[in-house]
């Protein structure tokens, strides 16, 4: 059946799933989550062992190792990460689809994970398809004007040339640069995620992956989401937490 849904918002149970009672099991299993990492054990069989003892269904693991990382991966994030003011003058390169559709799901109402590392992180997932959604625009728009003001020379889109509807998406980002007389290239890449890794320039993307092997990087989605997506649904259950942004 074709995907029709015109937002990436909440799923039906996630008010539940990451409410109330939910929300305080949530909060414990990253606490032992997190132990686990923390004492060199694996991820898929901590994952596994966390989530089967407090009873989390498919969505709730998800969130959890979204949201959860070690110190070690946190403080080392943390310590590369860059302060708005520095971003001033430079070329900040973009994972495409992370910082996206982040804003997007923020926009739309979905829930947006706050992780140990400070990033913000969403729930939606791809595989492969990339559909527009209502508020795409929006949060292309949203992206070029909080560059604008952290005073960036320019920027640069990445998105996965396998996924489809890519090339529509580095379309519709250059028409709206263009309205705008925003200094954008779209580039579409079979591997964004090694050009950001060996990027020089700083980069903004909450993909665990390529902040573990990546230079200097900026906090995009959450800078943006904070001044400018008030009424996003930000969902914190893990500990510690990195507040500053």
């Amino acid at each position: 059946m074709p995907d029709s849904r015109t937002h990436r918002g909440a799923h039906t149970d996630d008010e539940r799933w990451f409410g109330g009672v939910a929300l305080a099991s949530l909060r414990q299993a990253a606490r032992d989550y997190a132990w686990l990492l923390n004492h060199g054990y694996a991820p898929v069989s901590s994952l596994k062992l966390v989530g089967d003892r407090f009873e989390l269904n498919k969505r709730q693991r998800v969130a959890l190792a979204r949201a959860t990382c070690s110190d070690e991966e946190s403080r080392d994030r943390l310590h590369r990460r860059l302060p708005p003011e520095s971003l001033a003058g430079r070329t900040l390169l973009l994972d495409g689809f992370n910082v996206l559709v982040t804003l997007e799901s923020a926009l739309g109402g979905g829930v947006v994970l706050a992780g140990r590392d400070g990033c913000f992180r969403d729930l939606a997932s791809m595989h492969g398809t990339y559909r527009r959604v209502a508020e795409t625009a929006m949060a292309l728009k949203l992206v070029g004007e909080s560059i604008v003001e952290l005073g960036a020379a320019d920027c640069r889109w990445y998105f996965d040339s396998p996924v489809s509807n890519s090339g529509r998406l580095k379309t519709m980002a250059l028409q709206i640069a263009a309205e705008n007389d925003w200094s954008w290239q779209v580039v579409l890449d079979a591997n964004p995620d090694r050009r950001l890794i060996e990027a020089s320039d700083p980069i903004a993307s909450a993909d665990s992956a390529v902040l573990d092997r990546c230079g200097p990087w900026f906090n995009l989605a959450r800078h943006v989401v904070e001044r400018r997506v008030p009424q996003a649904w930000v969902v914190n259950f893990v500990e510690p937490w990195a507040d500053d942004a």
